[in-house]
């Protein structure tokens, strides 16, 4: 019998009878290296002693070595007669060129292979094996390591030409989030990126300072206990100016007073000559500004965001009047200085319709609108803007003076008015997914036994109170207002009558008998209203409008929180609110020096 063995391709080389073996001889007296003898197994090709191959090279090999492989196969033609189990092995010079040949095409398939010749590298290879199993698959080449950098180096760019980012080494270097609709850094003074807030609602009460707003014996118990357990309170802030309207003015776009802003504005004029001058401020007197000057809402506007001023019974006037942004005529008296039954809006709660850049437009007519209108944009956080300035009316703002016989007055009015108004907005979609809600007084007592015309915050001289109170006498009359109803402070004769320009460059009512402007409560730390000079004349009062506090409710501040790490004020405040929609600053908002609120006010942001 005899056994057929399968040869590279197919091939089957010629049959030979051999003599059955003897069962019992070794193994190795079957076959031996016929360059050295050394017992071979049945399927050795290569002698394990010399090393010495037996048999011819697999002829798709030959065929690649050229003359080499003609060698070979002179080599295999020699022992073609010797039995299939008894091949012998090439010289050992032959094996040594034949191994030789064997790297020589390892180099030649190196270079098909190699990206240079893809299609070379396609092509089928095929290698002769004592039997045919499938071809393995290219073994993958392992991609390079990059080199070790030390932690002092930068770390090595990719490669100019790899579309793979990934093979790029990590960096944990963190870049500053960018300010959205490539608005500039609105980071706080100490990098502190404010919070995701995405809905602004300050509320904007009157003429209370902080310990009667705030105290142990408020007559504001909601207010002063219940929301205070529920958000943060800012102990040091401070109004910025000695009036109602002056201190809405600069909440709303940075200007300093002037001296019909500090009198509430009796006469609803243009301010005159209206030159800009250092921090933006508009120079002159008067009350309303030109159309360039700059306010959070046409910030907003621009920006594409949205605002609105909610102003309580702004629908209410005479039907001629208009139901929203609702103002006297250009140069006429202010009717308005006062509430009237049934119709509590004054005018100068409302610092929106003193700008022409509202008023000439459309802005004012569509977003200065009734307080009444809040309810209806709370149902959906699309609906709701991103800053709500609400304005409660004489009768809920917190004055002391009632808005109509047997109204309720003062702290328990406005009390009342917080206790219906801030549920609704905490349970609105938009409070509840980034809302802030701001309280707080635009100034506090300017006259009586709790004056304070304290201030903080390297508060500038302001230069339309400094030119008033040099240029013009004391006694210089300036039209009044006319007005109805007795008993407010503000209250004069319903006739034309002169007011006054005080020594702060302020007007007060003819005849009126609030205290000067000089008093103060004993043991006060605050500055008095109005000094004395060496030569005896009065000087200029303070700028500020005293220490009111500032109550924040929001996810981002700590519930029952009490904030006295810095000192803040109605700039502050609008600089705050800048820096949250990415917003430049505006006016004395712009001062380098002023602090806005950082990660100390917003201290459960994360």
């Amino acid at each position: 019998m005899f056994t057929a063995r399968t040869w590279g391709h197919g091939r089957v080389p010629p049959c030979v009878s051999l003599p059955p073996p003897d069962p019992r001889a070794p193994v190795a007296s079957v076959r031996a290296c016929a360059e050295c003898g050394a017992a071979l197994a049945g399927d050795q090709r290569y002698c394990l002693d010399c090393g010495a191959r037996h048999g011819a090279l697999p002829p798709g090999i030959a065929g690649l070595l050229g003359s080499v492989g003609a060698i070979a196969s002179t080599d295999a033609e020699d022992h073609a007669d010797a039995p299939p189990d008894g091949w012998s092995m090439p010289a050992p010079r032959v094996a040594a060129i034949a191994v030789m040949g064997l790297l020589a095409a390892g180099v030649l398939l190196g270079s098909f292979l190699s990206p240079t010749a893809p299609s070379e590298a396609s092509a089928p290879v095929l290698v002769a094996l004592s039997s045919p199993p499938a071809a393995p698959a290219p073994a993958p080449v392992p991609a390079p390591v990059p080199p070790i950098v030390p932690d002092s180096a930068p770390a090595p760019s990719p490669d100019a030409g790899s579309s793979d980012a990934s093979s790029a080494p990590a960096t944990t270097t963190e870049e500053p989030a960018t300010p959205p609709d490539g608005a500039p850094d609105s980071s706080a003074g100490d990098g502190t990126i404010p919070p995701p807030v995405k809905h602004v609602f300050l509320i904007v009460l009157s003429a209370h300072g902080y310990d009667a707003t705030f105290g142990s014996r408020s007559a504001a118990p909601y207010l002063a206990r219940t929301l205070t357990g529920k958000g943060e309170l800012i102990a040091n802030y401070y109004g910025v100016a000695q009036s109602e309207l002056a201190n809405g003015i600069a909440l709303i776009s940075g200007q300093g007073p002037t001296a019909q802003t500090t009198a509430n504005c009796p006469q609803y004029a243009d301010i005159v000559p209206a030159t800009v001058g250092q921090g933006q401020q508009v120079l002159g007197d008067g009350c309303v500004y030109p159309a360039a000057t700059g306010t959070l809402a046409s910030q907003l506007d621009a920006a594409h965001r949205s605002w609105k001023a909610y102003v309580e019974d702004l629908g209410n006037g005479p039907p001629e009047a208009p139901t929203t942004c609702r103002h006297p005529a250009p140069g006429t008296l202010d009717a308005e200085q006062s509430p009237r039954p049934g119709d509590a809006y004054v005018t100068w709660r409302n610092p929106f319709v003193y700008f022409h850049g509202l008023t000439d437009g459309t802005a004012c007519a569509q977003d200065d609108v009734a307080l009444s209108q809040l309810d209806l944009d709370l149902t959906s956080a699309a609906t709701t803007p991103s800053v709500s300035y609400i304005v409660p009316s004489r009768c809920h703002d917190g004055s002391d003076v009632p808005c109509a016989p047997g109204q309720p007055a003062g702290l328990a009015a406005a009390d009342g008015f917080l206790r219906t108004l801030v549920p609704r907005i905490m349970r609105s979609a938009a409070y509840q997914d980034g809302g802030l809600i701001a309280i707080t007084s635009d100034q506090a007592p300017q006259t009586g036994p709790n004056a304070d015309a304290g201030s903080c915050c390297n508060t500038p001289d302001y230069p339309n109170l400094v030119a008033s109170s040099t240029t013009t006498p004391a006694s210089t009359p300036v039209p009044g207002p006319s007005v109805t109803a007795p008993g407010d402070p503000s209250a004069v004769d319903p006739a034309a009558v002169d007011v006054a320009v005080d020594p702060a460059g302020g007007a007060l009512p003819a005849g009126s008998s609030a205290a000067p402007a000089s008093t103060a409560t004993a043991g006060s730390t605050t500055a008095p209203a109005s000094a004395t000079t060496p030569d005896g004349t009065l000087a200029p009062a303070p700028p500020g409008g005293g220490r009111v506090g500032l109550l924040l409710l929001s996810a981002f501040v700590k519930p029952g929180s009490t904030n006295i790490s810095d000192s803040y004020n109605h700039y502050s405040l609008l600089r705050s609110i800048e820096d949250l929609f990415g917003l430049d600053h505006l006016g004395l908002a712009g001062d380098p020096s002023l602090p806005s609120f950082d990660k100390a006010v917003y201290n459960n942001a994360g």
